[in-house]
C-alpha cells in the first residue's frame, strides 16, 4: 500500500510545505514583532488588526488565497504562513513588551540606544519566548498545510486523506493520519532538542 499510493512522495511534499511555511512564518513574525516593538505608533495601530486577523477562520480565506497566488504549492504555503504568522507576531511582541523593566531602566541610564537595548537585553531575555513560539508554529504550520492540501493539492498527506475518504479507502486515511501524527511529534522533538542545546550553551557560558 505504501508503494502503490506513493506515500513517501506525498510525505515529502507535506514535509517540504510545512518546513517552508514554518520557517517563513517564524522569520517574518520575528521581523514584524521587532518593527512593532521599535515603533510604539505602529504597534498601537497594528494591534487591533492583528487581534481581528487572528480570530478569523483561515480556512475561510482559502478561496481568496487560491485566487491571489494560484492553486498548488504557493497557496498551501501561504495558508500555513497565514495561520502561523499572526500568532508569532503576537507571542513575540508580548514577550518583548514584558521584558524586565528594571533592566531596561538601567540600560537607559547608561544611554543605551534602541539597537543596543534590542540586541543586548530584549532578544537575550526572550529566548524562551522564541522557543515557545517555534513549538506552537510547528503545529500551526502543519495545520495550515493540511488545510491547504484539502482545498487545492494534487499531492501531500492532506490530499491522500481527502482521496482516501472519496474512494472509501479507510486504511489510506488512517495511515496518512498516523504518519501526520508522527511527523508532528518528530518536528516538535527537533525544537525540544534545539531548546536543550541552547540551555546547555547558556550553562557553559
Amino acid at each position: 500500500n505504501l508503494s502503490s499510493n506513493d506515500l513517501l512522495k506525498h510525505l515529502g511534499v507535506t514535509c517540504l510545505e510545512t518546513i517552508i511555511g514554518f520557517l517563513a512564518g517564524t522569520t517574518l513574525g520575528v521581523i514584524i514583532a521587532i518593527i512593532l516593538w521599535w515603533s510604539k505608533f505602529l504597534s498601537k495601530v497594528a494591534e487591533p488588526f492583528l487581534v481581528i486577523l487572528n480570530s478569523l477562520p483561515k480556512i475561510a480565506l482559502g478561496p481568496v488565497i487560491i485566487i491571489w497566488v494560484g492553486a498548488g504549492m504557493p497557496a498551501i504555503i501561504v495558508m500555513a504562513l497565514s495561520i502561523s504568522l499572526i500568532v508569532t507576531i503576537l507571542e513575540i511582541l508580548n514577550g518583548f513588551m514584558h521584558t524586565d523593566k528594571e533592566l531596561l531602566k538601567m540600560a537607559k541610564t547608561f544611554n543605551a540606544n534602541k539597537l543596543q537595548i534590542l540586541s543586548k537585553i530584549i532578544i537575550p531575555s526572550n529566548i524562551n519566548t522564541f522557543i515557545n513560539s517555534l513549538k506552537i508554529n510547528i503545529g500551526l504550520s502543519l495545520v495550515g498545510v493540511i488545510s491547504g492540501e484539502f482545498l487545492v493539492s494534487k499531492a501531500g498527506l492532506g490530499y491522500l486523506i481527502v482521496y482516501g475518504g472519496q474512494v472509501f479507502q479507510l486504511d489510506l486515511v488512517m495511515t496518512s493520519v498516523i504518519i501526520l501524527a508522527i511527523v508532528a511529534a518528530l518536528m516538535y522533538q527537533s525544537v525540544v532538542l534545539l531548546e536543550k542545546t541552547i540551555q546547555k550553551n547558556k550553562k557553559f557560558k
